[in-house]
């Protein structure tokens, strides 16, 4: 989706930060081929069961410990039990550099674990707190292939006030301090607005956790 007017840095509440176009086309496609090699397991990608029996529409593959709704494992007990792949420290790395890039300062950033979410054309994601982790660090959210209206609101009702924000691939968006357990979620796609160099039908993201856990 292209931008008539170049998009700037948005801080659409205190501790939220967006920085669009923060990763370049090179990191973009690296992460595309990280993601595909992760999809296919030890743990493979699937779309998560909520406790009232429904299917999550977006499919995910964790790193590091597993998530389903509402915990960590380090063992994916909802999906065949397998240990989830490794969080890398290439991953780590650029975690805190997205933390540097919207603070100023890394702070010890040390994300344990990634939820990688991919929505194809009908997917979408309902208003949510990311509260499983016991730690309060901040949430790292990358952004890659088709954009999305990313709707972000405040920490005590899934109701407004919110902010609509398009997020559009290379886009980074940090969540922390006061808006750490913000409500926020996807409200939709605009299919095929990916560049086509990605190589990449739909939208991916990427969020890094530091969850506390030993």
């Amino acid at each position: 989706m292209e931008s008539l007017l170049p998009r700037e840095r948005s801080e659409p509440s205190p501790g939220a930060v967006h920085l669009p176009g923060w990763l370049s086309l090179k990191q973009q496609q690296e992460l595309i081929d990280a993601c595909r090699k992760w999809a296919t397991g030890p743990v493979p990608m699937r779309a998560a069961r909520m406790p009232n029996g429904s299917m999550m529409s977006v499919k995910t593959v964790c790193l590091g410990w597993h998530w389903q709704p509402y915990r960590y494992t380090r063992t994916a007990d909802d999906a065949g039990g397998g240990q989830v792949a490794e969080f890398p420290d290439w991953l780590v790395q650029l975690g805190r550099d997205a933390v540097a890039a919207a603070y100023g300062d890394p702070a010890n950033y040390a994300p344990d674990a990634a939820l990688i979410n991919f929505y194809d054309d009908d997917a979408a994601m309902g208003m949510h707190q990311d509260k499983d982790e016991v730690a309060s660090a901040p949430v790292v959210s990358l952004s890659i292939g088709d954009s999305c209206i990313f709707r972000f609101g405040n920490t005590e009702t899934r109701n407004k006030p919110w902010t609509d924000l398009t997020l559009e691939s290379g886009d980074l968006f940090v969540f922390g301090g006061p808006s750490r357990f913000a409500y926020h979620g996807v409200t939709k796609t605009y299919p095929g607005s990916a560049d086509p160099a990605l190589g990449l039908k739909g939208r991916l993201n990427l969020t890094l956790r530091e969850t506390g856990l030993s």
